[in-house]
């Protein structure tokens, strides 16, 4: 009889999920994952999806379509309906366990807000903001809290940008600041609000132990920086003195050629995660200037 505790982790073939996969295998748990790749569990699959979640300590999904992408009227479809439609299987299924997740978190994103220059949001006074990044996270989050698992604890990440070494977006920042190219972009005043890898996996951790929180937390560090300040810290983490900054107009013509939207780089996020930290949450890296020093280490 197996005794090992159990984990699901639903879209862990991304870098968050590979990296959160690997945490709980050195911590000796049994990792199900599913996905659309061959040697993972289906998501058509469903008496291998419940059999996985019976009886699992937690399930985290994070399944959803790249944004890093055009938004045209496909592509807007496919990022909406990865999100809502994985989400909406997974309640269903919880529902046909007869031993249900203990806890379900379920990815967010920290874009929910509205451009914010003037002051943080918090989970208590943040503005829930406009656009099509926006609805997706609405949906989601009401797709999510909409499911009927009364059995199963269930919280939202609203996760900022997720930093880290080995992938994720600090490739594509690498490669600017060496190449010399990470100056800021747009009028550089935008904030940055982030979240080092560690601390998202220890912000689960935290909220696995703690089982009397529920609902929505703010999954983001606590000391955000407008993107002057944050490409300037980039640089020096690399060891580079200098950066071509990038126009707007220059990141408009960039994004058609690159398939991407400039909403990615020019959107202030400046989240703070009021909640985390009322509830006595400690950041291991709740500085950029700390965080990427790590990174640095350890790539």
């Amino acid at each position: 009889m197996n005794t090992k505790p159990k984990i699901v982790i639903a879209g862990g073939t991304g870098f968050i999920g590979k990296f959160l996969e690997e945490k709980y295998k050195k911590l000796n748990y049994d990792v199900f994952i599913i996905s659309r790749q061959p040697r993972h569990i289906q998501w058509n699959e469903h008496e291998r999806v419940i059999a996985a979640l019976n009886e699992a300590e937690m399930l985290i999904n994070l399944a959803g379509k790249s944004v890093n992408c055009r938004y045209n009227e496909k592509n807007k479809k496919a990022i909406m309906n990865s999100r809502t439609g994985t989400t909406e299987v997974l309640g269903q299924l919880i529902a046909k366990c007869t031993h249900a997740p203990k806890l379900w978190i379920n990815s967010s994103t920290a874009t929910i807000y509205r451009h914010a220059d003037d002051r943080p949001m918090t989970e208590k006074s943040g503005e829930v903001g406009t656009g099509f990044s926006v609805e997706v996270a609405k949906a989601w989050e009401k797709t999510f809290f909409d499911s009927s698992v009364p059995h199963t604890r269930q919280v939202a990440l609203r996760i900022a940008i997720v930093l880290g070494s080995g992938g994720g977006v600090m490739t594509p920042y690498k490669n600017l600041v060496k190449s010399r190219l990470g100056g800021h972009q747009g009028k550089g005043y935008q904030q940055f609000s982030w979240i080092h890898i560690e601390d998202l996996y220890r912000i689960i951790e935290f909220i696995k132990e703690r089982e009397d929180l529920n609902g929505v937390f703010n999954c983001s560090a606590p000391n955000p920086v407008n993107n002057k300040e944050q490409m300037k810290i980039m640089r020096n983490a690399y060891g580079v003195g200098y950066g071509l900054p990038a126009m707007k107009w220059m990141l408009e013509i960039g994004s058609v050629f690159l398939r991407t939207e400039t909403e990615l780089v020019l959107k202030s996020r400046w989240v703070i995660p009021e909640r985390l930290q009322e509830e006595g949450f400690s950041f291991k890296y709740p500085t950029l200037e700390e965080a990427m020093s790590e990174i640095v280490k350890s790539s």
